[in-house]
C-alpha cells in the first residue's frame, strides 16, 4: 500500500459502493483547498448474474482508477438494514469496491454514512438535497450525473477532511 503523504496535493477517489450502481468521485486536495477532477457511476446491466455484475463493477473502477491515478481511496461502510440478504449482496459490492483500489496498490479508507453527511453539511442526517447543495459549495465545477457519483463525492471529501488523523494513527500503530 501506498504511505499516506500528509502535506502536498493527493488525488483521491471516493467511492459510493451498489449492485445497481457504484459510484465514484475524484477529487484533490491540497491543505483545505478541494479541486474537483472527474466523477459518475458504474451500472453494471440488470440482466447479469450477481457475479457478473461484481465483475462488471471492479472492471469499471479498475479502469477509473487507472485514468485518474488517484493515490487515496475511500469507500462509503454498509449500514445494516432489515434486508440481510440485501445486506449481504451489498456487501460484497463494497468489498470490489475495496478491492480495486487496493490491487492498484492505494490504500482504503472507510467512513460510516452519518460521518460522511457530519463532514460534508455538518449534520449526520442530512438529506441528499442537502449534500448536492453543499457540494455546489465546496466543488463548484461538479455536476454529478446521478446521487451516487454526488455521494463519491461527499466520500472523497470526507477523507480529505480525516486524511491527516487517519495517516497518523496508522503510524501510532506502526502500519
Amino acid at each position: 500500500m501506498t504511505e499516506l503523504p500528509i502535506r502536498g496535493p493527493v488525488r483521491i477517489i471516493g467511492i459510493d459502493p451498489g449492485l445497481r450502481r457504484t459510484g465514484w468521485g475524484v477529487i484533490e486536495a491540497e491543505g483545505n483547498r478541494l479541486i474537483y477532477v472527474a466523477c459518475g457511476s458504474v451500472e453494471p446491466p440488470d440482466n447479469l448474474p450477481l457475479s457478473g455484475r461484481l465483475l462488471a463493477i471492479h472492471e469499471g473502477l479498475a479502469a477509473v482508477l487507472s485514468d485518474h491515478q488517484p493515490m487515496e481511496a475511500a469507500v462509503e461502510q454498509t449500514f445494516v438494514n432489515k434486508d440481510g440478504v440485501a445486506t449481504l449482496k451489498l456487501g460484497q459490492a463494497r468489498g470490489v469496491a475495496m478491492l480495486a483500489p487496493a490491487m492498484f496498490g492505494i490504500s482504503v479508507a472507510e467512513y460510516a454514512p452519518n460521518q460522511v453527511k457530519k463532514t460534508v453539511v455538518g449534520a449526520g442526517h442530512a438529506d441528499k438535497q442537502q449534500i448536492a447543495m453543499m457540494l455546489k459549495i465546496l466543488l463548484p465545477k461538479a455536476e454529478p450525473p446521478s446521487a451516487d457519483a454526488a455521494d463519491a463525492l461527499a466520500i472523497a471529501i470526507t477523507h480529505a477532511h480525516h486524511r491527516q488523523s487517519t495517516a497518523l494513527r496508522l503510524k501510532v500503530v506502526g502500519i
